[in-house]
């Protein structure tokens, strides 16, 4: 969402990763520390799939986490849409606003529901 100005606090980064890089994003993850692997997740009849590392920050003691969701058929479309951003001086590829709109709907938690329609009207915003 910050992506997309819609920054708010998180206790969690979201990163879309093919299955088959599970292996190789886990090892870099646990370059930078994050070594607590968490419970297998999966919702959405397993269109969402998520795969969670975290670590303890050496100064605060806050938990901080990856969540790694994997690519599964029902949510490919989203891989294959994401686009390629400037960010905070970083080039990144993310999750596309129609992306990130499906993602959502799969949980349907009341912070998505206000996410999605921030997310149209942006979209909305951006025809006019």
């Amino acid at each position: 969402m910050a992506v997309y100005d819609h920054a708010r606090a998180t206790v969690d980064i979201d990163i879309l990763i093919l299955s088959e890089s599970l292996k190789s994003v886990t090892a870099i993850a646990k370059e930078l520390g994050y070594t607590i692997r968490g419970m297998e997740m999966s919702f959405a009849k397993g269109a969402i799939e998520i795969r969670r590392v975290s670590k303890i920050h050496s100064t605060t003691g806050h938990v901080l986490s990856l969540d790694l969701l994997l690519v599964t058929p029902e949510i490919r479309s989203v891989w294959d849409t994401r686009e390629e951003t400037e960010w905070e001086g970083g080039h990144l590829s993310v999750v596309s606003r129609h992306g990130l709109i499906a993602l959502k709907q799969f949980r349907g938690s009341g912070r998505d529901m206000d996410d999605i329609a921030a997310l149209k009207e942006d979209i909305g915003d951006a025809t006019n």
